[in-house]
Formats: C-alpha cells, structure tokens, sequence
C-alpha cells in the first residue's frame, strides 16, 4: 500500500465513490487537499466566492443525481459556503463539504481565519458536521456520508479536516463498500392498501412532492390506473408529464386550491413535506382521508393520515402502478379542471401584469430537455405556476432556504453536469449582483449557458409586499450597472432584446454559443 498525505488520500477515495468534479477555491489551510485532485483524474471547478462553489456543487447534484462536492477553507471559506450548504439542506440535495479547521483552538487565539467553534457552526445549517481526528475516522466519514446519500433523504454532510491531519502521511483508504443498505420499501400490505383505497374513493387526489420526480412513468400510471386527479408541489413539477387531462399542475400554493382539495375523498401524498413553501397557507384544505408516502419518518407525523408509509416514493410508486388495473374510468371532470387551471393562469397575469407573455416566449424557445436554474425572482415566481413540465427534475430553484443569488451559479454546476444539454439561467436583477463574479468561471469553461437577466430596476417583490402592508415602499430601489457592459468585461455575450421575437432568437443562439450569453430582459419587453 502506497501512502500519501491524507488531503490526496480523500480525494481518490472520492474518486473511487464516483465524484468526478470538485467545486472550490485553494487556499494556504486546504493546500493539502488538492494535492490529490489531479492525480485522483479528478476535474476541479474554480468558483470566484466559496458561496459560488457551494452552489455550483447543488446544481450539479441535482442535475447528475451524484452527490455535490466542494472543497473550502477554514473559517470564511466555510462561512461563506454555509449559505448554499442551508440551501441544499433544506432542498434535499446531496452535497458533501470538506473543509480544513486549525489544529487547536482551545488554548491559542488570534490564529489566521479562526472561529470560536467551527464544527458547531456548521452543524446549525447542514444534517451533520464533525472534525476528524485521524486517517481512519475521516474515511469513515466519508463512508457515512455516501451511504446516507443513498439510503435516507439526502442532505448536506460536512466534513472538517484538521490542517496537520491533512498533511500527514496515510495509508490508502478502504474499498467502496459494495452492498450499501438499501432505501426503505414500502410493505406489501401498505402498498395493497393504497390501492383499494384509491379504487374505493369516489374522487381521489395524488399529490406529488420533490420526493417523487424520479418516478417517471410510475407517477403517470398511478394517476392514470386509479381515475385519480394530480396535483404538484414547485418540486414535483413535471413528474406526471405536462399533458394528463386530470393534472392540476403546479398551482397547489393558490389561495383556492384548498377548495379543490377539499372536493376530493382522498388524498395520496407523495414525497411532499406540504411545507409552507408548498401551500403558501396554513392548511392543506383536505379533511378527507389522507395517505402520506415518505422516505423521511419525520414527515409521516401528521395527525390526520390514516396510513403513513415509510418508503423510497419511486419504488412505492412502482409497486402502486403494478398493483392497479391497467386503466380506470376518470373520476374527476377534465373540462373543470382545465377551466381551473386557466382560471389561475389569468389571475397569476393579474397579479404580475406582464411576465406571463415574456415566459410563454422563453418557454417556446427553449429544447424540450433544457434543464432550468432560477433565482428569487418575480418571474420565477410566475413561472413557477405558469409553465408546464414535460418532465420531472428539470426546473431547480432554491425552495426552501429561499436564498438570492443561486441560480446562476448552480446552472453552471448543471452545465457541467450535463456536458452539453441544454441548460439555462434565470435571475433578478437584485439576486444576479450576489453572485455575478461566477460569469468568469463559466466563461473559463466555455459553458453555452443562457443566463436570463429580467430587470425589473428594483425589489419589486418586497416593494408589492410593503404596499400590501401600508408601508411606503422604502429601500427598495438600487442603482444597476450596465450589464451587458459587465458580462462582457467578464468575456461573456450580452445582448439586450428589444422585443420577444429577439429574446427568443437570443436564446436559442446562446444555447450554441462557444461561452455564457447575459441575455437581459426589461420589464415591459413584452408590452
């Protein structure tokens, strides 16, 4: 066995474990870790801000389906991370964050980059932190954190290697390990009970959550086989297709859905933790009968489910489909629920006059497998509601967390991601500025990366909100910079469209661009 300082030791272990990118900044406290990379065939990614890294790293999880990897220093590295490491865990995204921390920090103080308790901060914001103490322990860290990714909800794991750790000599790590414990499975007799209780309502719902995008087809047939009517959470946009006659889209956070789920008999959540970022209101609106299907046992505790299943949704839905007749006859009325899904539509255009026409032309010109990474912003907001997916797992968005300046960043983890497929950018003007300096990093990898800008000259969310409260709009408006000026000082295209027809022919040029492409997009552009 050949040893080697641990820093490289971990990186072909990770490499071992199927990691193939990094994302991170070098400093004089991790130099130890990226002794390895090269060596290991890994590829690392350069961010501009460990923020950056972080959330390049949960853009690429969710794209790939791997877990995100980011390597950032002790104290502000870690510090400046912990956004995107909040964001990841509150999504439910796998993402794993090695940092270096000082040796001692009980007896010295005024060391470079310390923090009163480093492992503890971090703890705050992630499923788990802890510092390694030896070769040993940091591998089976690792272990640990690459079997929780895969057999439990995927949450961010943090890491913290001391710097004389990193640098000391290390036998190898062990092999992966090859029988990993599984996800959980729903019971057979748990899984025949949904189904006779699906066939025995009169107008059943399924309500599919983020937990459920990897279904696919099962999720189709569910709804399909039992006569049920779908409804989805943000997350789950997609996962039943965009075409289902009973599908009523992602439209469960309007005030009235609560009447729609009140209607029905039965309701089968599915990998949905029905969080306020979900309703957007205090209660569900069903008092029927409810199902609740869940990999996480601290979201089956709910006090109305009749049956709560502890499962993998994929695998549950699967069993489900297989334990339906091939076809049922419909049980709600697809015309109402078309009328109600236009019915909503219209009132997202009153509530934000003018985003509607702009995201119906972005959608038209955008490949049908683009994947999408949007911001906190107004039109990701309508968006949300308004644009159907023809399939699951393919419009991100920091859900939880609710952090601004993420999407960029994480669509350029997607990007490399998906080496080539059609990937793109949405943002505010506000939330771009937080994360601005990571057009240098997709300009360094060439990324066809449209990166939708709409300008709107303010907080407009924040300045509808203190008009509804009866305060007089106050700190809301900041001076831009020109940026298609700032985009190509960074070596990115830019362009300013005058019209929808531009827009959508910038789009579709950026998607073969040989670099970024800042597209910005006015408020008013579409009349």
């Amino acid at each position: 066995m050949t040893q080697r300082p641990l820093g490289a030791q971990i990186s072909h272990m990770l490499k071992a474990r199927g990691v193939d990118v990094i994302f991170g900044i070098p400093g004089v406290h991790n130099v130890e870790m990226y002794r390895g990379i090269e060596e290991a065939g890994i590829r690392h990614v350069l961010a501009r801000h460990e923020q950056g890294a972080g959330f390049m790293a949960d853009g690429y999880a969710r794209a790939s389906g791997k877990p995100g990897v980011a390597y950032v220093i002790t104290g502000p590295g870690l510090t400046n991370a912990m956004t995107p490491m909040g964001q990841a865990y509150s999504d439910s995204v796998p993402m794993l964050v090695i940092s270096s921390c000082l040796d001692e920090t009980a007896a010295r103080r005024g060391q470079l980059h310390q923090m009163i308790d480093q492992e503890g901060a971090a703890r705050c914001i992630c499923d788990w932190s802890h510092e390694t103490k030896s070769a040993g322990a940091t591998y089976a860290l690792v272990e640990r954190a690459f079997n929780e990714f895969a057999t439990a909800r995927p949450r961010t794991k943090h890491l913290q290697v001391p710097i004389a750790l990193g640098g000391s000599l290390a036998d190898p790590a062990p092999a992966p390990v090859e029988t990993r414990a599984k996800r959980p499975v729903a019971r057979k007799e748990d899984v025949a009970a949904a189904a006779e209780a699906l066939q025995e309502a009169k107008r059943p719902m399924v309500l599919f959550g983020g937990g459920s995008v990897g279904a696919g087809a099962a999720a189709r047939a569910v709804v399909e086989r039992s006569g049920a009517a779908a409804m989805t959470t943000y997350a789950g946009r997609g996962v039943v297709g965009a075409d289902l006659p009973l599908d009523f889209g992602a439209y469960l956070a309007r005030p009235d859905s609560a009447e729609v789920l009140a209607r029905a008999d039965l309701v089968l959540v599915v990998g949905s933790e029905l969080s306020e970022i979900d309703l957007w209101r205090d209660e569900l609106g069903h008092t029927g009968r409810m199902i609740r299907v869940d990999i996480d046992p601290v979201e089956l505790e709910h006090p109305r489910a009749e049956l709560c299943i502890l499962s993998d949704a994929d695998a549950f839905l699967v069993a489900l489909a297989e334990s339906l007749p091939d076809r049922a006859e419909p049980k709600w009325d697809a015309a109402v629920v078309a009328a109600t899904k236009s019915r909503w539509r219209v009132e997202v255009e009153a509530e934000r006059p003018g985003i509607v026409p702009v995201v119906d032309a972005l959608r038209a010109a955008c490949p049908a497998e683009t994947m999408i990474y949007s911001d906190m912003t107004q039109f990701a907001y309508a968006a949300k509601e308004v644009w159907p997916m023809d399939r699951p797992g393919h419009w991100h968005h920091p859900f939880g967390y609710g952090t601004l300046g993420y999407g960029m960043p994480a669509a350029i983890g997607g990007a490399i991601a998906r080496d080539g497929k059609p990937t793109l950018a949405i943002c505010g003007d506000s939330g771009f500025q937080y994360t601005v300096q990571e057009l240098g990093t997709a300009v360094e990898h060439g990324l066809p990366l449209p990166i939708i800008l709409w300008d709107n000259g303010k907080l407009k969310e924040i300045e509808d909100a203190m008009i509804r409260s009866q305060i007089a709009p106050n700190a809301v408006v900041a001076r831009n910079p020109d940026f298609c000026a700032l985009a190509k000082a960074y070596g990115a295209h830019a362009v300013q469209p005058g019209s929808l027809d531009d827009m959508g022919a910038a789009v579709r040029a950026a998607f073969d661009a040989d670099r970024p492409t800042l597209i910005h997009v006015q408020a008013g552009i579409g009349g």
